[in-house]
């Protein structure tokens, strides 16, 4: 069968919101015509992608993979069309993922004073996934944190990242200048395999209820700081590889002279 992209678009927008009313408006278009799509999309795959309630919208195992797949091939086509566009257009574009909390905007003024001509996209890279941009075609080179999945890529180290301690505001170790791992112990730690977190945003909002704690990288502490949370270091954690990453066998010019510059400025800072 042939995949109907639009189909797929609106199948995706429903299992990001859970919701037919919501991805309607977010598509612009009527609920009755979405869910008509979605219908027409599970007939021609053979399989129901939702579980329907008249209070709840939830995945199937089949959607649930669907999602997946389509959080993969809806980015990669996108940027395959940019990418015909700017050969159409006779523009050059490189695009930089970087993880939560990086900031790669040294490199790029570094590489745009050298490069002016050149349109620098920025990607955000989600920690769960850091290599994504890279694989989906978004970007071109990334700033990232280990660990994450690195075959088939080059790796650049640049430094260490400290990390830091998130706890809440109220609790009694917030009072301190620093800590060690061993006042740590007991406390009710987010991101361990028992109990993991996907946005940032979960993260705090689980800390600031006042029953966990997380180790952090320091830049992410800067760039997501709150009144209701305190960070401070943790003098014996292990601090966090930073590093570039580009796909391995891409040899162009303008790639290599941005991993040239981007790791001075980078190791600099």
């Amino acid at each position: 069968m042939d995949l109907d992209l639009r189909k797929l678009r609106y199948f995706a927008s429903v299992a990001e919101h859970r919701h037919f009313g919501r991805a309607a408006e977010q598509l612009y278009i009527a609920q009755p015509v979405l869910s008509r799509q979605i219908k027409s999309l599970e007939q021609e795959l053979g399989c129901p992608l939702f579980v329907r309630t008249t209070r709840s919208v939830e995945l199937t195992a089949a959607g649930e993979q669907l999602y997946e797949e389509a959080q993969q091939i809806l980015p990669s086509i996108a940027a395959a069309v940019r990418r015909v566009h700017d050969v159409d257009e006779g523009v050059q574009r490189l695009a930089v993922a970087f993880s939560p909390g990086l900031h790669v905007s040294d490199a790029i003024r570094a590489f745009t004073s050298r490069h002016p001509d050149v349109e620098i996209d920025v990607v955000p890279a989600r920690w769960w996934e850091q290599d994504r941009p890279l694989r989906d075609g978004r970007a071109q080179v990334g700033y990232l944190r280990r660990p994450f999945d690195e075959t088939g890529l080059r790796i650049v180290p640049i430094g260490h990242e400290p990390r830091v301690a998130c706890i809440p505001a109220a609790h009694p170790l917030a009072c301190r200048q620093e800590l060690t791992s061993a006042d740590l112990d007991g406390e009710r730690m987010l991101d361990t395999p028992q109990r993991r977190t996907l946005t940032l945003e979960e993260k705090f909002e689980l800390i600031a209820s006042g029953r966990n704690i997380a180790l952090i990288p320091l830049g992410v502490a800067r760039s997501y700081s709150r009144p209701d949370l305190v960070h401070l270091p943790v003098t014996d954690a292990p601090g966090i590889e930073t590093c570039l990453a580009v796909v391995a066998d891409r040899p162009e010019k303008l790639l290599r002279d941005f991993l040239e510059i981007a790791t001075a400025t980078l190791r600099r800072a």
